[in-house]
């Protein structure tokens, strides 16, 4: 379980982190084009450019971050966390359009090594500095993302650590430079630009399998599951699914329970599944439960099962000599039939002759109404 913050103390948690991101990117960006420029080393300056389009996604994330905590509303029932993930696909796709570039130029410096780089020692030491503020800035953003439940922000911590490994590449290629390999330089950039990529592909996936309703991962869905079968009340489960959207996660379930109880105890037996499931699970913020009698999951729809007015009829008919002594009646729709159950007031318990005639009068419905498969006579306490 995580720490409960409020939603203005995770607005403000999110916003910090973000803005602490971005001002360590714009200094990182203007290092590392700078002294790759001056420097001479390709791999740098396609860090540097790295890093510069972690600072264009810092501000998507602060965009979205404003966006997604906004309240539910008319327009948006379910909220505005699907802002931050459409910021996460368009980060996504920004690292891999960023990533294209880098290699293009690379591999044009490889083809004629005629304009290879030749970087100088200082380049070393700020791929060093990037390497140390980008593993700095991973686990700070992870921390807060961990905390705050925010999948934006845990994208954008692997982004720091990414940074940082794409550092750690360019400090080998300069390194390489060195020791005598020209083409290192060119290759590290080249290798940046696929680290990139391909951070931004699985950013993109994800987030569409997000966006597209995808289930929570299986192991996820099997604790939900076991939590709503462990609830006092529930008999079976039939049917559920779940879905994200940003940080929370979203269910829906049938619940089978007692066809007998009030529509009452069934629906506080739902509201004892939701608040457990919400209790349990952080990420769960909102369950929809659904009471069943029975399973009926792989049965056809009752369409044609008659009605609580159609049943008053046929009680009205067969049982017009008694009707005014009927108290009250109850209907439960069971195995595509239904069962009656007809309420005497006590006073009648010991008028065996008029009870005989309401009950040879009631097997005369199960016999005569095809959908009516049992009628049973009770007493009022």
């Amino acid at each position: 379980m995580t720490k409960d913050y409020d939603a203005d103390q995770i607005l403000k948690l999110k916003s910090r982190v973000t803005y602490v991101g971005a001002l360590v990117n714009v200094f990182l960006t203007i290092i590392k084009i700078g002294v790759g420029i001056f420097g001479q080393s390709a791999a740098l300056i396609a860090d540097g450019i790295h890093s510069l389009s972690d600072l264009i996604s810092d501000f998507f994330v602060i965009i979205a971050i404003k966006l997604g905590s906004r309240e539910a509303d008319h327009d948006h029932p379910y909220g505005h966390r699907r802002f931050e993930t459409m910021a996460t696909v368009l980060l996504g796709l920004g690292l891999v359009v960023v990533a294209g570039g880098i290699a293009w130029d690379a591999i044009e410096r490889l083809i004629d090594p005629a304009k290879l780089l030749s970087p100088n020692k200082e380049t070393m030491g700020i791929a060093v500095v990037s390497i140390l503020a980008n593993e700095w800035l991973f686990h700070y953003t992870k921390r807060v993302g961990d905390a705050t439940r925010s999948k934006l922000l845990i994208a954008n911590a692997w982004h720091h650590r990414s940074d940082a490994f794409s550092s750690i590449v360019v400090l080998i290629g300069i390194g390489g430079v060195f020791m005598g390999y020209p083409f290192a330089d060119a290759i590290a950039a080249v290798l940046v630009a696929i680290m990139i990529a391909k951070m931004g592909v699985v950013l993109v996936l994800e987030s569409i399998n997000e966006l597209v309703d995808s289930s929570l991962p299986e192991d996820f869905v099997r604790e939900i599951r076991r939590v709503i079968k462990q609830t006092s009340g529930v008999e079976s489960i039939h049917l559920l699914r779940t879905r994200r959207m940003g940080e929370d996660a979203y269910v829906d379930t049938h619940i089978v329970v007692d066809s007998r109880i009030s529509v009452s105890e069934g629906h506080m037996i739902g509201d004892a599944v939701r608040d457990k499931l919400k209790s349990e699970f952080d990420d769960v913020v909102d369950v929809l439960v659904h009471i069943d009698p029975e399973d009926d999951e792989f049965k056809d729809e009752y369409n044609r099962l008659i009605s609580r007015e159609q049943v008053q009829a046929h009680l009205d008919q067969y049982l017009t000599e008694f009707i005014h002594t009927v108290d009250d009646f109850r209907i439960h729709y069971i195995n595509g039939l239904i069962e009656v159950e007809v309420i005497l007031p006590h006073a009648m318990f010991n008028d065996l002759q008029q009870v005989e005639k309401v009950k040879k009068q009631c097997v005369m419905i199960e016999k005569e109404i095809d959908m009516i498969a049992k009628v049973y006579v009770f007493f009022k306490a």
